[in-house]
């Protein structure tokens, strides 16, 4: 193991050795850190010159934030906030994901992605409320689908959109269950087995609401060597 593979501060391990490792710095879930604890986690950080990414941050949480660190940015629908900053790798300009969302409820989880995928510096397209519901709605964008390197799927109710996407195009696709949907949806759970069970091959899938664990996942495929 090398030196110095992680920065102990007074409330966390910081783990200085996941780009080597990885390929992407530590993220930081907010959910469960108090405000002084967030405070001195982004100190390091920005101390350290280091990409900070802070996911399921509530917007009263990253304001008073802001006040101690005025460059960081947030995102309203992705509850998430960021330094500013330039990624080392370096992608083929015709090389980029796109976020497909079945309906306007399942865009804060796309969105996740779509940050994710900016932090990361990799070229993302969106196409959202795209459901089998109006199935033309994405037929008529098949050009868009089939130019994708990758693909994120984001959908809740019965998630069919993974499925079909996947029936469209040779690229890979990420599926991404939400827990939009009625009482015998089971908060996602429904939405998770209909894309575990996809009759469409070429799907891999993430956990509910996972949209930040499907862009590491699309960053990864692209930066694949």
């Amino acid at each position: 193991m090398r030196k110095r593979a992680f920065a102990k501060l007074n409330c966390a391990n910081i783990d200085i050795d996941r780009y080597r490792r990885c390929g992407f710095e530590e993220v930081v879930y907010c959910p469960g850190k108090s405000i002084a604890q967030l405070e001195t986690i982004c100190d390091f950080f920005l101390r350290s010159k280091r990409p900070l990414f802070l996911t399921r941050i509530e917007k009263h949480i990253y304001e008073k934030l802001k006040k101690s660190f005025p460059l960081l940015k947030y995102n309203t629908l992705a509850r998430a906030a960021f330094f500013p900053q330039k990624t080392k790798l370096k992608f083929k300009s015709n090389r980029h994901i796109l976020i497909v969302s079945a309906g306007t409820a399942d865009i804060p989880v796309a969105e996740e992605a779509f940050v994710t995928l900016n932090v990361l510096g990799v070229k993302a397209r969106k196409l959202y409320d795209v459901g089998v519901a109006g199935i033309k709605r994405l037929l008529v964008n098949q050009p868009k689908l089939r130019c994708a390197s990758c693909i994120i799927v984001v959908a809740g109710m019965d998630a069919a959109l993974a499925s079909v996407v996947s029936g469209l195009v040779k690229s890979p696709v990420i599926a991404v269950p939400t827990s939009c949907g009625y009482g015998a949806h089971f908060d996602g759970l429904a939405s998770l087995l209909s894309m575990l069970n996809t009759c469409a091959a070429g799907i891999g899938v993430v956990n509910i609401d996972n949209g930040f664990g499907a862009g590491i996942l699309a960053y990864k495929i692209l930066s694949a060597k």
